[in-house]
């Protein structure tokens, strides 16, 4: 009876030992963090990530080297029965459960329904399941490196919405601008293009022009949030904030936005295009190598011609150009409320050389982000001004300050979607649509110059007449270097059409 009694509170020294080191551990897991929310056209609240109470099997290896022991048995009885259930290595299993002096060995840390029932069923000596409560997305990847994670160790937020609201999340919940069914279909439409293309990568923003609000924010590939760990460290970061690239033929509308606005051209203004300039000893050709003689600024736009934008910046001169450059934001960071963000590039400008300028004014030679590029656009669709780019709808819309004219906006506008309808690929029947293409090669960091891929970028909004949303889609490496008209342009006006479907927004043309 002595020995019974014994061996019964060994046994239980054993299992509350474990316990307290299970607890300990999971202590800081059990406070309180709020919920993050994805909304919908109606205000509907739509958790993208909770908390949730998942089932941990862990070992006590002490406890089954004593019951080995008491019944002349192997460790590796314990290994080989366990192996099947929890999809791991017999042998690595036997490894944890003979550790000497271990009062705590964790098997699995996220246990599925079915692999619970069947450890419940074998009934093992030293063997425990527990709860453990632990964030959840429940979407899996959708809006991966939008929402970022929480480390299993220590419940704090890591990547994303999770660090970057980190202290705000430990008492309060959060409700994000992120539409969900707009970012549900900007993901699929990425995910077909990249599979389409054999892309390396893709990325899209879903803005609010009015407000700055961003409605979606999406890239793919993307990851899983509830099995981070088997993900490397790159798959977390977000392009959309946290990568610049050379944008290439999208920056003309900037280019004669600047001159426009300076009273310098007008969207009528006349140039000869003789299909090539020479600056510096270098020179510059249009994209499909063609001279289209007499051209206006309006057809710059509507046939991406190269010659014309930097015809146009140079109407303008290097010192007004460059200080629009600025007030677009081009050199800032917009402020977005992400961890990481970082600026966009223009600073070979300031070497004052005709060559710099001429590559700038068509996108090449400086470099944005994917934010600050869809805030630019945005200050066009919202007549002149731009807006501070929002993430939580608590956060209040503010103008960071008017960039160019109304008037000059509205030119902007009207020559954009001449564009659109001239190349009819993002054209939607019955409404305005204002949209500029963008080509870019990628540059050579090892040994400079420029590779031969290259990164496709659309941006647009509609209604053009008083536009709803903004979009900006960007393809990285498409596989035989196609034009954008091919890619990214076919997958906007699906995404366009979407949204005027989803907001049931009404035509304003007929």
């Amino acid at each position: 009876m002595v020995f019974h009694l014994y061996n019964i509170q060994i046994v239980k020294n054993l299992y509350y030992s474990a316990r307290a080191q299970f607890l300990s551990e999971a202590g800081v897991l059990e406070k309180y963090r709020g919920d993050i929310y994805f909304i919908d056209k109606n205000n509907n609240l739509i958790q993208a990530a909770l908390n949730k109470d998942y089932d941990m099997i862990y070992a006590v290896p002490s406890e089954i080297q004593k019951e080995a022991k008491l019944n002349n048995s192997d460790t590796a009885d314990w290994a080989e029965k366990l192996s099947p259930i929890l999809n791991v290595d017999a042998v690595e299993l036997e490894k944890k459960i003979n550790k000497q002096n271990d009062s705590y060995e964790l098997l699995i840390l996220k246990a599925g329904e079915e692999q619970t029932k069947q450890i419940q069923k074998l009934n093992l000596k030293g063997i425990y399941i527990d709860k453990r409560n632990l964030r959840f997305y429940p979407f899996g990847e959708l809006a991966s490196q939008l929402l970022g994670f929480v480390s299993i160790d220590k419940q704090e937020g890591r990547y994303g919405l999770e660090s970057r609201f980190d202290s705000f999340l430990q008492s309060n919940g959060l409700i994000t601008t992120i539409d969900w069914n707009i970012q549900a279909q900007t993901e699929e439409i990425l995910r077909k293009l990249v599979e389409r293309w054999e892309a390396k990568s893709a990325t899209a923003i879903v803005q609010d022009p009015k407000t700055g609000k961003i409605l979606a924010m999406a890239n793919f590939p993307n990851f899983e949030p509830n099995d981070y760990p088997r993900f490397d460290i790159g798959d977390f970061l977000n392009p959309a904030v946290q990568a610049v690239y050379e944008p290439g033929s999208v920056f003309k509308i900037f280019t004669m936005a600047a001159g426009i606005d300076s009273g310098k051209i007008t969207p009528e203004t006349v140039y000869f295009d003789s299909g090539s300039v020479t600056l510096n000893g270098k020179t510059i050709r249009n994209w499909d190598h063609k001279a289209y003689g007499k051209t206006t600024m309006a057809e710059v736009i509507e046939h991406s011609i190269n010659t014309g934008s930097v015809y146009a910046e140079r109407m303008m001169g290097h010192d007004i150009f460059y200080n629009y450059f600025v007030k677009f934001g081009f050199n800032a960071l917009t402020e977005i409320n992400l961890p990481g963000e970082v600026k966009g590039n223009i600073g070979n400008l300031k070497n004052g050389r005709d060559i710099d300028f001429a590559t700038a004014s068509y996108g090449q030679g400086v470099s944005v982000t994917p934010v600050r590029l869809i805030s630019a656009v945005s200050a066009i669709a919202n007549g002149g001004v731009i807006m501070k780019p929002l993430i939580s709808v608590d956060e209040k819309p503010e103008a960071i300050r008017r960039i160019i004219s109304e008037d000059s906006a509205r030119a902007v506008a009207g020559m954009m979607v001449s564009a659109v309808r001239k190349n009819i690929i993002a054209d939607i029947a019955n409404y305005s649509v204002a949209g500029k293409t963008g080509t870019a090669y990628i540059p050579d960091f090892k040994v400079g110059g420029y590779t031969e891929d290259v990164i496709n970028t659309y941006t647009g909004f509609a209604p053009a007449s008083d536009p709803k949303f903004v979009i900006l889609i960007k393809l990285e490496k498409p596989k035989n270097a196609p034009v954008a008209g091919q890619t990214v342009v076919p997958a906007f006006r699906e995404l366009a059409q979407f949204i005027l479907n989803y907001y049931n927004v009404a035509p304003d043309e007929l």
